[in-house]
């Protein structure tokens, strides 16, 4: 087993308040990767690979620039866009991995260490079914692990641009968890979160989550679509999808942007 690499288990929940009443939890698991060791991560594990079709697997080409480029690269660019220096510490990255070649990640998160293991930055990677991404880089020295920020990603067409997100989470320890609050000129109107166990990352647990949470990606990706169909019913307002925003990085703290 990886010193940092795991496998956490638990739940998602979604409260929608304003300006109707609707909410869902369902099960999942996450992989928390160490980028640096995946490839000894590959060559431990039978059922997990790297860059190759498994029953669990992991391909960088699902992150970041998108196009199969070492990742650290581009996380330690991103973080010195906000005016954090890693100096070659530790990236984790929190997200779904593939399950028998497929995934879709709503929420990835980078936590990007100093030398010493001092978490400096956080990257909050978001994606929406229309295959558009948004990353929004955090300096945990200026922002803490409290942290709020303009919407800058279409993500539900029943969810207005001009909103609000409030992050609050926890480093990856035994537990670990997310809570995100979004909120309009009128208020509180979504409350989302996940609160996680960490499991070893080991051939059984593989095989054990795959059992215990069958095709979970896939099962995320129809229940977007299947809460939606409820909303929709409910007589949810829609929004259409505007254009992507030309930046696709957003500094925290800062009004500028980077792409």
């Amino acid at each position: 087993m990886s010193q940092d690499s795991a496998l956490y288990v638990g739940k998602v929940k979604h409260t929608r308040t304003e300006p109707l009443q609707h909410s869902f939890t369902y099960r999942v698991f996450y992989g928390l990767f160490d980028i640096d060791r995946l490839k000894n991560l590959d060559r431990k594990h039978r059922w997990f690979s790297v860059g190759r079709f498994n029953l669990m697997s992991f391909y960088e080409s699902d992150y970041g620039p998108a196009d199969g480029r070492p990742l650290r690269p581009w996380v330690e660019q991103t973080m010195e866009g906000a005016g954090v220096d890693l100096e070659g510490g530790r990236i984790l990255l929190l997200t779904f991995p593939r399950i028998l070649g497929f995934v879709f990640n709503p929420l990835s998160i980078w936590y990007c260490y100093g030398p010493s293991g001092d978490l400096r930055g956080v990257i909050h990677e978001v994606r929406n079914t229309f295959g558009d991404r948004h990353s929004y880089v955090v300096s945990v020295d200026r922002e803490g692990m409290n942290h709020s920020f303009d919407k800058r990603l279409h993500v539900s067409p029943f969810n207005a641009m001009d909103h609000r997100y409030e992050f609050s989470l926890t480093e990856p320890g035994t537990r670990l968890s997310v809570s995100i609050n979004q909120s309009g000129k009128d208020g509180a109107r979504l409350r989302a979160g996940m609160a996680l166990s960490r499991v070893a990352f080991t051939d059984s647990q593989i095989i054990k989550v795959f059992f215990s949470h069958p095709l979970v990606t896939l099962k995320v990706v129809s229940a977007i679509h299947l809460e939606a169909l409820k909303l929709w019913i409910k007589g949810a307002k829609f929004h259409r999808r505007p254009d992507p925003a030309s930046n696709s990085i957003t500094v925290v703290g800062s009004e500028r942007a980077a792409v």
